[in-house]
């Protein structure tokens, strides 16, 4: 019982995230720039001009740009997203978030960003726990320091791991992260104010509008850009984790039939093991009913000790290696209450199934029959 909770809580906390960064992604267009290459901006884009962002306004259908600049934290690690990647993230805050299905992140502790705000963070729940960081704290990034204003809600996907500053503060953090970047600024040869530093842009659209239609029709009219179309976002994703997902859940089903076959076994075996008691008793008048009250009694007792015990060591188990993984930001498990729910309940049906079967077959047998076989 233990390992199929544990199982469930790993499946749990995978469709979480996988359901949360859908969620996202479907909830907005995802425009980069494209053509300069540059390895610290997210996906490894270019820059995405103001004049871009401007063009991108026009196209119709389109309602809400808002420029953002996402870095990685460190930029020694990879450029793709990964389910561990901390991320800095710079949004023009002079803009409403265009996404339909994140308008505002939940915040646990302290405040959001508000327009003006500068030397200011909010930090995701994780990021938080690994860091040792809480509202009032201090987090440096490449020699600024930043006053942490907020902490997020935990939502158990990507911006769990996120440190988000106004677009001004993200807009120096790629200058200091990037020599390519600074090469660039100081040689002139590109010529462009601090509004163009930006590395993608999180785009809305009108009711009414087809996002997938929309995200077509910026790639059509505008030029040098990359288009996330969000429906192929969402299938990518969803694909890019179903390995994972089909092979926790072939674990689980394994040790369904597993436990399972082992927890009948011993109900039923508890049963066949006393089969003189039960012949002596029907000789001295119980009745099928009788015996089958008190197996399925014992039956149910052994399933409900068992299974909270299985569950108890499940969470004490996972809590602890949660909390040792917590100092990376990172977390394994998803104790929900569906999943503890459905695992007593999976054990009190198979008990009385298991009960049920092997009082059926001791009481086909007659009194004399039984007696007989247990001695």
């Amino acid at each position: 019982m233990a390992g199929l909770v544990a199982l469930g809580a790993m499946a749990g906390r995978i469709v979480r995230f996988i359901e949360g960064g859908d969620r996202f992604v479907l909830g907005q267009i995802s425009v980069a720039g494209r053509g300069l290459g540059m390895g610290t901006g997210f996906t490894a884009g270019g820059l995405l001009p103001a004049s871009t962002i401007e063009r991108i306004a026009r196209v119709p259908g389109t309602a809400g740009v808002q420029a953002q600049v996402m870095l990685p934290l460190d930029p020694s690690t990879s450029q793709f997203m990964t389910l561990t990647q901390e991320l800095v993230l710079g949004v023009d805050l002079s803009v409403p978030t265009p996404n339909r299905y994140y308008r505002a992140l939940a915040v646990r502790t302290g405040r959001f960003l508000r327009p003006g705000d500068r030397g200011v963070a909010v930090v995701g729940a994780s990021f938080a726990v690994s860091h040792g960081l809480f509202v009032g704290s201090r987090l440096t990034l490449e020699k600024t320091a930043y006053e942490i204003v907020g902490v997020l809600e935990r939502t158990l996907t990507a911006p769990d791991r996120f440190v988000i500053l106004s677009i001004e503060d993200a807009r120096q953090q790629w200058v200091a992260k990037d020599p390519m970047l600074r090469t660039l600024l100081a040689s002139g040869a590109a010529p462009m104010t601090a509004s163009d530093l930006n590395t993608g842009a999180a785009v809305g659209w009108r009711d009414g509008e087809d996002p997938d239609a929309v995200a077509r029709r910026i790639i059509a009219e505008v030029p040098n850009v990359n288009v996330q179309i969000p429906s192929e976002l969402s299938r990518l994703l969803r694909s890019s984790t179903a390995f994972f997902s089909a092979l926790v859940v072939g674990i689980g089903a394994l040790g369904f039939v597993i436990g399972g076959l082992s927890l009948a076994n011993t109900v039923a075996a508890s049963v066949f093991e006393r089969i003189r008691d039960f012949g002596v008793k029907r000789a001295l008048g119980a009745t099928g009913f009788d015996l089958g009250r008190e197996v399925l009694a014992e039956a149910l007792t052994i399933t409900l000790s068992g299974g909270l015990g299985g569950i108890l060591l499940a969470l004490v188990i996972g809590g602890a290696v949660d909390r040792y993984a917590a100092r990376t930001g990172q977390e394994l498990f998803l104790f929900s209450a569906r999943l503890v729910g459905g695992a007593i309940v999976f054990a009190v049906l198979l008990g009385a199934v298991a009960a049920g079967y092997a009082t059926l077959r001791v009481t086909r047998l007659s009194p004399a029959e039984a007696i007989r076989r247990g001695t």
